[in-house]
């Protein structure tokens, strides 16, 4: 028993100078993949974030809900298309996918006002938050998808400074009032940008950023945003985390000091890679 008391108070020593270096400071959040389906994990996830606001971070989470979409797309009878990895969304598809994402939204603020946390959910309408332009896929028309023109933070920085945690789905409008589905990940880098957050935090269904993703001895486990941009100008990496390493080097770029890629499938690995010396995901910085 003493040996597991001392062991855990190793634990919030390790800690100790990470509580102290970002108390106050803000780190997003980007929820999404498996750790939004499995209920243990999801639990966990909101554990983590509620742990580091109580700890004195100012976290915000936005997340996707894609999965849910695409089920809810079928239960309709309809059939999902995408086009380069990006969904089609029709106005019929737009409508279900508002739908589906306002409700995981109130479901993660349940989870966190369970937690004796105080949370507010929004989507990118709230306040004229997202602003957008429609999306083209290699010239393709794809729909109501958009891509992010503008930021405005204002609602999320009066949350924060009243002390709620904000909770975000990527919802947002273009110049004439219409609906938009917009990238998950690419609203949490620009809503990292525009609040100006020390830590940026994807939450994957992968171990971390591979130089090659069939060899796992090629987890890179720090990179500075240099070198991550001439990975990504070197054409060696492909599929999905292209454009989510470029998203965390414009993040870099715009004033994001740490971006993380994490593993979500991995019970606290937002707390192991933020609290802990050896971290457990990837980490892109300045």
């Amino acid at each position: 028993m003493q040996g597991e008391n001392m062991r855990k108070a190793a634990i919030l020593v390790e800690a100790l100078p990470y509580i102290q270096k970002f108390n106050r400071k803000i780190i997003v959040v980007k929820y999404g993949g498996s750790a939004m389906l499995d209920e243990q994990l999801k639990d966990n996830v909101i554990k983590d974030v509620v742990l580091l606001k109580l700890v004195g971070f100012k976290p915000i989470i936005v997340h996707g809900g894609g999965k849910d979409i695409s089920k809810w797309v079928s239960r309709a009878g309809m059939e999902p298309r995408f086009v380069n990895g990006l969904r089609v969304t029709d106005a019929a598809t737009m409508e279900i996918a508002e739908m589906v994402l306002n409700r995981v939204n109130k479901g993660l603020v349940q989870k966190v006002e369970a937690l004796g946390v105080h949370a507010v959910g929004l989507s990118g309408k709230d306040g004229g938050m997202l602003k957008v332009t429609k999306k083209l896929s290699a010239g393709q028309h794809i729909g109501f998808v958009g891509e992010i023109e503008s930021v405005d933070p204002k609602i999320i920085t009066d949350l924060l400074e009243k002390d709620f945690l904000p909770i975000i789905c990527p919802i947002g409008v273009d110049g004439e009032y219409n609906t938009y589905n917009i990238n998950a990940d690419d609203a949490a880098c620009a809503i990292a940008k525009a609040v100006k957050a020390e830590k940026l935090a994807f939450l994957t269904d992968t171990e971390g950023l591979y130089r090659n993703f069939e060899d796992k001895d090629s987890l890179i486990r720090q990179i500075t945003v240099e070198d991550a941009q001439a990975l990504i100008d070197s054409g060696e990496l492909t599929g999905g985390m292209l454009p989510k390493l470029q998203n965390c080097v414009d993040a870099l770029n715009a004033g994001v000091n740490r971006v993380h890629i994490l593993d979500g499938r991995i019970l606290h690995s937002l707390l192991l890679e933020i609290f802990t010396n050896e971290g457990i995901g990837s980490a892109i910085i300045k």
